[in-house]
């Protein structure tokens, strides 16, 4: 049987041969197989009879608490996208449910793509969809991923200055994640507030290969800039931003309460916002395997046991998973002509 043309952002870039299939397809199953590879072996380190001992002596009532939690995390998440479509005139928006149907959705999707950009891509092309300028959408969402980053590296720092890990500050692994994650977002900044910095942006947005991608960029770079008028909504998204990343912690926090791990909340503050930008790497699913390393790395050092280190980092993947089943539910039910 005849099938029509593949569409979506990915399909689009293919046609204009930017995307070449073979990469495609080497990233399709690289990205599983590393996740299966590094759980499957800091599964082993921890001895998986005593990760399976250590979850079936897990608190539920703190379990409970963790996944209440999720509910304002992902409030927040919502609102913080909302107040980013700020310089779509309010005759253009798409209307308020579909906007809420997008995020919801789109966040179900990241579960099984790399880390948290395939929900970004599919969130600003569902956007797109409603006939929002493709660059609008995308720095929409640049922006909600910039600042949310921006976030992380300020809890961190403060969680590290709390718990006083000034062995942990040496580390080069560490220095290193917030050096990279704090230019990333610098970098950010200076095309949104910078009119030199922008102008220089144009200039190699103009000199991409092919013209769809060109004019993408071209567009996405006009629309961040349209950022610099609207201080109090960025201020307003840091803000919502950092308390997400608070709420992430003392999930963490819960959790590690059930269990029965020994540490203060000091230690989550200064370990979970690194843990969260090792799961923001697009090497894996959903940050698969880089949390189990991460994870065991960190509380490893403070003398946690691997068994109950690793069942913290899989409780917390859960939650997040827990967290987008309601992106599911919508999506089930979305009618066919619904963006995503």
């Amino acid at each position: 049987m005849h099938r029509g043309p593949r569409r979506g952002p990915r399909a689009a870039l293919e046609r204009d041969g930017s995307i070449p299939v073979m990469l495609r397809r080497a990233g399709s199953w690289l990205r599983p197989l590393v996740a299966i590879l590094l759980t499957a072996f800091v599964l082993w380190r921890a001895e998986p009879s005593a990760v399976v001992e250590a979850a079936a002596r897990a608190d539920l009532r703190w379990v409970g608490m963790a996944i209440l939690l999720v509910v304002g995390d992902r409030a927040l998440m919502a609102y913080r996208w909302l107040v980013l479509l700020a310089p779509i005139p309010r005759i253009d928006r798409p209307p308020l449910g579909a906007v809420i149907r997008i995020f919801f959705t789109s966040t179900f999707a990241g579960t099984f793509l790399p880390a948290s950009v395939g929900g970004d891509a599919v969130r600003a092309y569902a956007l797109a969809r409603l006939r929002v300028a493709p660059g609008v959408a995308v720095a929409s969402v640049l922006l909600d991923r910039l600042l949310g980053v921006l976030s992380i590296v300020m809890v961190g720092i403060v969680g590290l200055l709390l718990a006083g890990s000034g062995d942990l500050w040496s580390t080069k692994a560490i220095g290193l994640s917030l050096l990279v994650a704090a230019a990333a977002c610098a970098g950010g900044a200076m095309v949104v507030f910078s009119a030199r910095v922008s102008r220089l942006a144009q200039a190699i947005a103009v000199r991409l290969p092919f013209a769809r991608l060109r004019a993408i960029a071209g567009d996405l770079v006009a629309a961040t800039r349209a950022y610099s008028s609207f201080h109090g909504e960025l201020a307003n998204v840091l803000a919502g931003s950092i308390a997400v990343q608070i709420l992430r912690v003392i999930q963490a926090y819960c959790l590690g309460r059930a269990l029965g791990i020994d540490a203060s909340p000091a230690v989550y503050f200064a370990f979970i916002p690194l843990i969260l930008l090792v799961m923001l790497l697009p090497v894996t699913i959903n940050g698969l395997g880089t949390s189990q390393v991460a994870f065991v790395w960190f509380f490893g050092g403070i003398g946690v046991p691997q068994a109950e280190a690793f069942a913290l980092s899989v409780l917390f993947v859960a939650l997040g998973v827990v967290g987008n089943l309601p992106g599911g539910f919508l999506y089930a039910f979305s009618p066919r002509s619904s963006p995503v």
